[in-house]
């Protein structure tokens, strides 16, 4: 089985994406309490939101969502064997890599909104619990012998010798006012995810979706033969109305905090039930806001996904 070194030299390297995103960790006032979840937006430079250099990182790491850095130099290598150049190599990987994400028409708003959601949890899942991609959804998404399968994440860990396997769900709202409801849903998501997530393994196990060195890991999950636990992730990005004042940085921030943690605190706790689901004592939230989300989500989902002016 891989060793920790090994799986942590699996995880994808977004420093730099992470350079563009202000991250808090805290309790909020939401079940399940006593555990920290995260708060997170776009970062500021000054007073000036560093939308278009957050949104430029974003959109190169496509090709570390399609591709594991295995498979990815396997593909260079076949490609540097036809005579190209070391980077037209990577040209070309990238370029198929931005084909594939494009899987049906981008003026599908539903689907870019779910697209955006599913690659910034893939991210944050790496960078927050250190997990690695188990199943590549992307493949998954792009076969025409599959139909999508119900997790948008589902990654791997170990942690103080017990194996961790991370169910993550991502709902992506650019109305405004739906907040609530889009956490409502996630909630209910990850929870179906949760009881089906057995036979979504097991349905793909030794194909090409999950990455060949984790087959044993996955093999021995679904026998029974790993000290085991699930633990959930659910993202919630949605379209910010308030406003906040543009005095400082360190003030944005203590805005943006305080707006979070509105939000958790304004939720109905009552939807929550972690004596009927007790899985959900180990979700771990993720709330992003953003401000015209719907904006955001068109430049995202432009027709050659390339780098935004």
């Amino acid at each position: 089985m891989l060793n920790d070194d090994k799986l942590k030299n699996m995880l994808t390297s977004n420093e730099s994406l992470f350079d563009y995103i202000f991250v808090v960790n805290q309790e909020f006032d939401i079940l399940p309490k006593n555990k920290k979840h995260y708060g997170v937006s776009i970062d500021y430079l000054d007073l000036k939101e560093l939308r278009k250099e957050f949104l430029n990182e974003l959109i190169d790491t496509v090709a570390d969502f399609v591709y594991s850095s295995e498979k990815f130099n396997q593909l260079k290598e076949k490609s540097l064997k036809k005579g190209k150049s070391d980077a037209a190599a990577s040209s070309e990987i990238i370029r198929k890599a931005k084909d594939k994400y494009r899987i049906s028409d981008n003026s599908d708003e539903i689907l870019i909104q779910g697209q955006l959601g599913e690659l910034l949890l893939f991210h944050f899942i790496q960078k927050f619990m250190g997990a690695v991609p188990l199943l590549r959804k992307m493949r998954i998404t792009t076969s025409n012998k599959h139909e999508r399968f119900g997790a948008d994440a589902i990654h791997y860990k170990r942690e103080e010798g017990k194996h961790i396997i991370i169910l993550g769900e991502a709902k992506t709202y650019t109305s405004d006012y739906k907040f609530n409801e889009a956490f409502c849903d996630a909630l209910e998501s990850i929870v179906k995810t949760y009881n089906s997530h057995l036979d979504e393994i097991g349905m793909y196990l030794h194909e090409d979706f999950l990455d060949k060195e984790l087959d044993e890991v996955a093999e021995l999950y679904l026998s029974n033969k790993l000290d085991s636990e699930v633990h959930l992730v659910s993202i919630v990005v949605y379209n910010e109305k308030k406003n906040i004042q543009l005095t400082d940085k360190n003030n944005i921030h203590e805005q943006i905090v305080e707006l979070i943690a509105g939000r958790y605190s304004n939720f109905d706790n009552s939807k929550i039930d972690l004596f009927e689901q007790p899985i959900l004592r180990r979700i771990t939230y993720i709330v992003f806001p953003v401000w015209n989300l719907r904006e955001l989500a068109k430049d995202f989902g432009n027709p050659q996904l390339d780098r935004v002016d």
